[in-house]
């Protein structure tokens, strides 16, 4: 979709000259007594008419947007930002509606996590994935020994953030971040993370013309918030510049970095599918239930294929849809993916694709497509039904935790079910 932008043309230097051109009849009388960086301001009518002739907030709301874009200029350059990346930062800044909205939005219905593997693992995803690790083993290779990381995790990472690069975002990072930080939600971490785009743009990384990415303000072929950037990129390709924008290398060793000091175990999988024992405690999936692979053995966890187990120290089951879905024995580098992109789904649909692109198997076990995940509005049902039997899930929020996890298996095990945690319309049906 595309975005309207509602240009804010702001100038932060002091030097006239500098001035955007539909600025100069209002500022121009202040120019011949070279007046301070905090007299630039244009008069905040101003900026509001030109708002709303770009379509579309009141003026009240723009003087607002001015007024926040000098005061964040004025910390930045107390942080140590200097005049010239304020200027290419800040004299044609936008505030964008799509960004407020989008961050605001959230859907009804959640998506199964079977829906989301369709989409990631597709065929058409993984055989091309193949093509791209073929072709860059040259480049690949060295970065995954020196880490420590598989070139398949590397690469399925890759596919999964951008498409292989092919799609990397279309809005501005500046303009994303000041508009998070106007809006206010997440000030703090969006003031944050414009600080750091500014200290990247400062450093000559990129220019602020393609630093583009999301519109929460994550960038390149794979992804890093301007934080991590400024802790984990890496000049790979030597040429003086951490661009995960347009270098392959920068993009892998950055990728390869972030994971490798996140915690990734050295020659330890993600983790495997595994077939659970028929008399096996449900409520023994859960991610804070560790324990090393051979204790797992000991209460029947098999693999699939009835290969070993591997060796992990602290290993969990995960049940990504509930017990009637397929069972996965995960660990350490599992958790580390977690850390890239907190969501559990994305961190299965990584370990499965980079599975694959090493030859390795789809899922085996069947995903229980029948079943049909909660809305909102169902699941606050159910927190507050649970909550008034003395099942406590917390506030009730329509969001899904581990207080409401724990809610339901405990509910679950009052009717004699098995107490995997996994919400369903059935159990709401029966509470009402």
């Amino acid at each position: 979709m595309e975005q309207m932008q509602i240009p804010f043309h702001f100038p932060v230097s002091a030097r006239c000259w500098l001035v955007p051109a539909w600025l100069a009849i209002v500022s121009v009388a202040g120019c011949a007594s070279a007046p301070s960086v905090e007299t630039q301001a244009p008069p905040a009518s101003t900026v509001g008419a030109n708002l709303t002739r770009a379509g579309s907030i009141d003026v009240e709301y723009s003087q607002k947007f001015a007024r926040w874009v000098l005061e964040f200029s004025t910390t930045a350059r107390a942080a140590g930002i200097d005049e010239a990346t304020l200027r290419s930062a800040f004299d044609d800044v936008h505030f964008i509606p799509r960004v407020i909205e989008l961050d605001s939005a959230q859907p009804e219905f959640t998506r199964t996590v079977w829906d989301y593997l369709d989409s990631a693992l597709s065929t058409r995803r993984i055989a091309r994935g193949r093509d791209k690790l073929l072709q860059l083993r040259p480049v690949v290779e060295p970065i995954a020994a020196r880490y420590g990381v598989p070139a398949e995790v590397l690469v399925a990472i890759w596919g999964m953030e951008s498409n292989f690069g092919s799609n990397v975002g279309d809005i501005p990072t500046i303009d994303a971040l000041a508009t998070l930080g106007f809006e206010g939600r997440r000030e703090q971490w969006a003031r944050d993370q414009l600080l750091a785009a500014l200290r990247i743009l400062q450093n000559r990384d990129i220019d602020r013309a393609q630093m583009m990415g999301s519109w929460a303000g994550a960038m390149g072929q794979t992804q890093f918030l301007p934080s991590n950037f400024l802790a984990y990129a890496v000049d790979a390709d030597a040429d003086g510049r951490r661009d995960i924008w347009n270098s392959l290398a920068d993009v892998m060793a950055s990728t390869a970095n972030f994971l490798a000091s996140s915690g990734w175990q050295v020659g330890q999988p993600w983790g495997v599918e595994v077939r659970l024992p028929p008399d096996f405690d449900y409520a023994r999936a859960d991610a804070n239930l560790r324990q090393p692979t051979t204790q797992w053995m000991d209460e029947g966890v098999q693999t699939m294929d009835g290969a070993p187990l591997p060796a992990l120290a602290d290993s969990s089951i995960l049940l990504p849809a509930g017990a009637r879905g397929p069972a996965f024995l995960v660990g350490p580098n599992f958790r580390t993916i977690l850390r890239y992109n907190n969501s559990t789904s994305y961190a299965l649909a990584v370990g499965l694709l980079a599975q694959q692109l090493a030859g390795g198997p789809a899922t085996q076990a069947p995903w229980p497509r029948d079943l049909q995940l909660l809305s909102r509005s169902q699941l606050l049902a159910l927190q507050t039904a649970l909550k008034e039997r003395g099942f406590d899930t917390g506030t009730p929020d329509g969001m899904m935790g581990p207080a409401t996890q724990r809610g339901v298996r405990r509910y679950q095990r009052s009717l004699g079910l098995p107490a995997d945690g996994y919400p369903t319309l059935d159990l709401l049906q029966r509470l009402q």
